[in-house]
């Protein structure tokens, strides 16, 4: 009977060779390949001027006059009557449009303020505690969420009459401080950010419960909290059909309505038109410092509540 064969020596080259080949894992983790990132380049460059080029065609329309508007292409700049178009539109009735502005100020400020403190309260009171009813309530919050706007104008709006507030600052306050998406963040944020040996630490130091919120749950969640607030303060700087259901008087109104308003007057006072195209320019401004000065807490914010959603 003959003796099997010896087996092959493999050596430390055959045995690399043989493992499955692996891309580079450098500190950020695994590189995509050449391919994908060119492709993934591509389509953020596509999305990117898709949605500037509106905003780039404000900017041209904002400088020309209502005849060029209709007399040139859309996006080359013709004579720059930029000037004279903000000097028309401040002395234009009364400076009406900074008295729009300042309105949508105190509505998106105001407001922007009393929903994220309103949704931080109810947001960490749903991660923080445990009682009966609890996951009914966030599929209750989760729910509403569903339900448009719109259809809640007419009934909201009745409501306000009824209250007597119609025509009045605090009628476009009160409806828009209940804010369930901004509810559903801080509650995501809450159980993130928040680790329940902290709150029982608390506790068992003394602390009451309200202390514990505005020593321990707030400081901890104030990136979740302004990334509410910006998302808040953007829902109330556009904000459209309940101010316009609510208010009758002109010095009341947002930017959003009177702007609309003056759309509509174009139709027999041409002049409006590059008025309104301005005064379109110019209310997209204060949202664009507000990204910028809050950037560095949103992105946190949402880095945060990606894990969870």
């Amino acid at each position: 009977m003959s003796a099997p064969a010896p087996a092959p020596v493999r050596t430390l080259a055959d045995v690399a060779s043989r493992r499955p080949h692996r891309r580079a894992v450098g500190p950020e983790g695994e590189r995509p390949s050449l391919a994908f990132r060119v492709v993934a380049g591509v389509i953020l460059l596509v999305g990117t001027i898709y949605f500037l080029m509106p905003v780039y065609w404000l900017v041209v329309a904002s400088t020309k006059t209502t005849t060029q508007l209709y007399s040139t292409p859309g996006f080359e700049f013709a004579q720059n009557h930029l000037w004279d178009n903000l000097t028309t539109l401040t002395q234009y009735d009364g400076g009406i449009f900074w008295r729009w502005l300042l309105n949508s100020g105190i509505y998106s400020g105001v407001g922007s303020i009393l929903m994220a403190a309103i949704s931080v309260l109810t947001g960490y009171a749903l991660a923080i505690y445990r009682f009966r009813g609890r996951s009914a309530l966030i599929g209750i919050v989760m729910g509403s969420m569903l339900v448009p706007q719109t259809v809640l104008a007419q009934p909201v709006y009745l409501l306000v009459v009824e209250l007597g507030l119609n025509n009045t600052y605090w009628g476009v306050l009160l409806p828009s401080i209940v804010y369930p998406f901004g509810v559903l963040l801080a509650f995501v944020f809450a159980q993130q950010a928040i680790p329940r040996e902290v709150i029982e630490a608390a506790r068992l130091d003394g602390a009451g419960e309200l202390r514990t919120f505005l020593s321990i749950g707030v400081r901890m969640m104030i990136p979740g909290s302004v990334t509410i607030l910006l998302f808040a303060f953007i829902g109330s700087w556009n904000s459209y059909l309940l101010p316009l259901l609510v208010l009758n008087d002109a010095r009341l109104m947002p930017i959003t309505v009177g702007l609309a308003g003056w759309n509509q007057a174009s139709i027999t006072i041409p002049g409006l038109q590059s008025l309104t195209v301005v005064g379109a320019m110019v209310s997209v401004l204060p949202i664009v410092l507000v990204f910028v000065v809050l950037q560095r807490y949103w992105k946190n914010g949402l880095a945060l509540s990606g894990g969870r959603f």
